[in-house]
């Protein structure tokens, strides 16, 4: 079963893009059942730079599979904006993971 869904990245995550793809909406073609993983590494990005992913308006885990006609939107990391309570991705979004490895490294020095 092959069908098409509807991708948009945003911010520094469109680097991995090109340029003919950047900051806007665009199909990929999938071949079968796709994981949202296997689609954002289909398309260069690598996930531990992804921190919130919505399908069709909806946070979902990376193990979410794509459904045809699937609008899935893929953020960075968010600096200023909490989504602990929306993320679906990890336990803790990647700013706050990356303040705990920072006081980590902080009390060991």
């Amino acid at each position: 079963m092959s069908y098409n869904a509807y991708f948009r990245l945003y911010e520094e995550l469109n680097d991995y893009l090109p340029a003919s793809k950047r900051k806007m909406t665009f199909g990929l073609f999938l071949k079968g059942p796709t994981t949202i993983n296997e689609a954002i590494c289909s398309l260069g990005v690598p996930p531990e730079e992804v921190d919130l992913v919505l399908v069709n308006g909806e946070s979902v885990p990376f193990e979410h599979i794509i459904a045809e006609g699937d609008r899935i939107s893929i953020y960075p990391i968010f600096e200023s904006l909490d989504i602990s309570n929306v993320t679906r991705l990890r336990d803790k979004p990647l700013i706050k993971l990356a303040k705990d490895l920072k006081s980590i490294h902080l009390e060991r020095s």
